[in-house]
């Protein structure tokens, strides 16, 4: 903390365009012509909201902080609109900030001399932080983009919030430092997943709230995903008149091989009376199907996260939750994945604070052919 006065001095700055091709399943945000195509196509920008819900949590302790920021959607808005205290130390010169806007106003939060930055955005946002801060100050990100890689970020945006909190009411939260990783966007879109590691930063170290950098599959699991596969591809086949709607990840691709049907590994697929009636669709797209049939969900949760919404797959929006319900998911999990989560819940971060409430609780979890294990979803 800051030696000339006692209060903590909190750095907020936000990539405002983070997350916005992740509805229109457009595999990313980086670059003008993605913000371009996913604004033109009706997208909202959602990370001034999930800074939103995580500077929430420390209205009560706000006389303990004061927070630094950037002019207008970087952070002042944010801030203003909870009655936050604020002071700007950088103001963009466009109306569409770019990966530059976020160093420079990260360069003059670390020039302020804050104890914490909070950000919020994604892989390519940690990217920026991580370029100007190594490890100089200690980081925290708010997660509000498309690809969330990183082991900088806070499970969901309000347990961002909870860290934060923490440290200003002089809990003990240590610093441990976390990976950088972020993904090639083209070869993403191609249905490939090449991460590459572009650093470390220090975070706060409060295990239930700060994720894990995301595992892939391992060999010794394919036995248990092929037995996932058959018994999801069965109920699909045995209910054919149900619209179903496929999740991505490598288990569901298995899914999909099983019943001969083409696949987006790294996208929404929506199957019918065998077969594939929308590939790769956006959340609207998808709202409009499952609004007027009866339909089911089929989804697993992120390795070593335990996220199940809200990571890769905002094409399910909160309206397409709705409408599909709660009783209709199919969770599948292999107990290696439950394991690795070491006790944490796994995660629902909708963007929808109410839906995640709804969503929550113990929740049955598919582990093999027709066995399940119950786990909280929080």
């Amino acid at each position: 903390m800051s030696s000339e006065t006692n209060v903590f001095r909190l750095g907020v700055v936000i990539n405002p365009f983070a997350g916005i091709g992740g509805a229109m399943a457009l595999k990313g945000s980086d670059g003008d012509a993605i913000r371009a195509q996913a604004l033109a196509m009706g997208a909202a920008k959602q990370a001034n909201d999930k800074m939103r819900r995580a500077l929430v949590k420390i209205k009560d302790v706000a006389q303990l902080v004061t927070i630094f920021t950037a002019s207008g959607e970087m952070g002042a808005q944010c801030c203003g609109s909870l009655d936050l205290p604020h002071q700007v130390v950088y103001t963009s010169n466009t109306e569409v900030t770019q990966a530059a806007d976020t160093e420079q106003a990260v360069q003059a939060l670390v020039d302020t001399g804050v104890d914490l930055i909070l950000f919020a955005g994604g892989d390519g946002t940690a990217r920026n932080v991580c370029h100007i801060v190594q490890d100089s100050v200690p980081v925290l990100g708010v997660p509000a983009g498309c690809k969330i890689h990183s082991g900088v970020y806070a499970v969901t945006p309000s347990a961002a919030g909870e860290v934060v909190a923490k440290m200003l009411t002089g809990e003990l939260v240590s610093v441990r430092q976390a990976e950088v990783r972020d993904i090639d966007e083209q070869a993403f879109r191609q249905g490939k997943v090449q991460a590459r590691h572009f650093g470390e930063m220090q975070v706060p170290d409060e295990l239930t709230y700060v994720q894990s950098v995301k595992m892939g599959g391992r060999e010794d699991e394919s036995m248990v995903v092929n037995e996932i596969a058959e018994y999801l591809s069965e109920i699909i086949l045995d209910e054919p008149d149900y619209l179903y709607v496929i999740g991505s990840g490598s288990t569901m691709a298995e899914v999909m091989a099983r019943l001969e049907l083409p696949n987006t590994l790294l996208g929404v697929d929506v199957v019918q009376h065998g077969s594939v009636i929308a590939a790769d669709v956006t959340a609207a797209q998808l709202l409009e199907l499952v609004s007027n049939t009866p339909s089911r969900l089929m989804i697993t949760a992120i390795g070593g996260q335990g996220h199940v919404f809200g990571r890769g797959n905002q094409q399910l929006s909160p309206a397409v939750l709705r409408a599909i319900g709660r009783d209709n998911f199919y969770i599948a999990a292999s107990k290696q994945k439950l394991q690795q989560l070491d006790g944490r819940p796994l995660r629902s971060d909708t963007g929808d604070d109410a839906l995640d409430k709804a969503l929550g609780g113990i929740v049955a979890v598919i582990t093999g052919y027709d066995d399940r294990v119950y786990y909280p979803l929080k």
